[in-house]
């Protein structure tokens, strides 16, 4: 599959800007004594929370509507697939399910918008 996630109808696969980033962060219970030791284990199952910035800059008004209305319909609750590169992985890419908690629509200049979204992983079916 190709980078970025499936919004339907003509839109199809659509492709974040080259500047999307991933911000992982294990999930750790700690437990620290006074003479400076600590135990550490991971806080339950899936313990790696992961967050992507993506971007859409100066795309046509056509193109940021069908972006926002895909993610106003799953409205924050719904997952979706996001599929983002990853060199370690065969294939180079790897696709995980994703909601989006938040958008920001920026209207730019006559029919060009532009619309930032941060999709937090959830481990679901």
């Amino acid at each position: 599959m190709a980078i970025g996630f499936d919004v339907g109808g003509t839109l199809g696969i659509v492709t974040p800007d080259k500047n999307l980033a991933k911000n992982s962060k294990p999930r750790v219970l700690r437990s620290t004594f006074g003479d400076g030791y600590e135990q550490r284990i991971s806080d339950g199952i899936n313990s790696l929370a992961q967050t992507f910035t993506v971007a859409f800059s100066n795309r046509p008004k056509d193109e940021i509507d069908d972006i926002a209305s895909f993610l106003d319909a799953k409205g924050g609750v719904d997952n979706f697939n996001y599929t983002y590169p990853n060199t370690n992985a065969s294939g180079n890419e790897t696709t995980v399910k994703v909601v989006c908690d938040d958008y920001n629509l920026t209207f730019g200049y006559d029919d060009y918008y532009s619309l930032t979204a941060t999709f937090r992983r959830v481990y679901e079916a």
